[in-house]
């Protein structure tokens, strides 16, 4: 089955101008960060074997920023007369 472009739904959330929690979230999260680390329930979570720390990469998938540059080149030095070819 094939999506249509009308079933695509697009937000964009301006991280700057986020919107404001309602008062159940903000009781849920306050609720959330007074409980002990100790209460995290880490059993779905399988235990590392010390190899994998001595073969951990730091960075390994990091991509450097990207930043967009131009430049001007003369049209003739991009389409040469055909006598110079």
């Amino acid at each position: 089955m094939e999506k249509c472009s009308a079933d695509i739904v697009h937000h964009e959330v301006d991280p700057a101008d986020m919107p404001a929690l309602s008062g159940a979230l903000k009781a849920e999260l306050a609720a959330l960060a007074a409980r002990p680390n100790t209460d995290i329930d880490y059993c779905d979570i399988p235990p590392l074997a010390e190899t994998f720390w001595h073969q951990a990469e730091r960075g390994r998938f990091h991509r450097p920023v990207k930043q967009q540059i131009a430049t001007r080149v003369d049209a003739d030095a991009m389409n040469p007369p055909a006598s110079r070819k």
